[in-house]
């Protein structure tokens, strides 16, 4: 499995902590851009670069993009084939059940891009939202197979 990650200028800091945090553990994530901060820089230049990797292997590639609020990230990720992004941007509830949107958009939706707000997230939140992310296999249920094959087609025009 490769792992991309991107960010624009808001996203940077938490960018380069989290390659940080991942290497760690022995996990390398591929740095998509920008490889220094760059006041202003526009998010689509950079989470388009991690979006198409995922887009030319989506079964055996995964991506992590970060900006102020996430939204804009994953809108960019999901206007590429095969790509399916979600935003995780701050924790509801307490406890375990705070991510469980991570965990939800994995098994039911076989998300494969995590978009992160780098604004309403701490870094620890940061840390485990992508933790779930990466943990966590798609559930396979027909019905969750149906889904994604209906999206898949929408994506292809039919």
């Amino acid at each position: 499995m490769k792992i991309y990650i991107a960010s624009d200028h808001a996203g940077f800091e938490l960018k380069k902590h989290l390659i940080g945090y991942f290497a760690e553990s022995g996990i390398i994530l591929i740095d998509k851009g920008p490889f220094a901060y760059v006041a202003g820089d526009d998010y689509p230049d950079w989470i388009a670069k991690a979006a198409e990797e995922v887009s030319k292997n989506p079964s055996e590639a995964r991506a992590i993009v970060i900006g102020l609020s996430g939204e804009g990230e994953a809108l960019v990720a999901n206007k590429f084939k095969n790509v399916r992004a979600g935003v995780f941007y701050t924790p509801i509830g307490s406890g375990k059940d705070a991510f469980e949107i991570v965990k939800l958009m994995r098994e039911h939706n076989d998300a494969n891009v995590l978009s992160l707000s780098a604004k309403f997230l701490k870094s620890e939140e940061a840390e485990r939202a992508t933790d779930v992310f990466l943990e966590t296999e798609f559930s396979g249920d027909a019905r969750h197979e149906r889904r994604i094959e209906k999206i898949t087609d929408l994506e292809q025009g039919r």
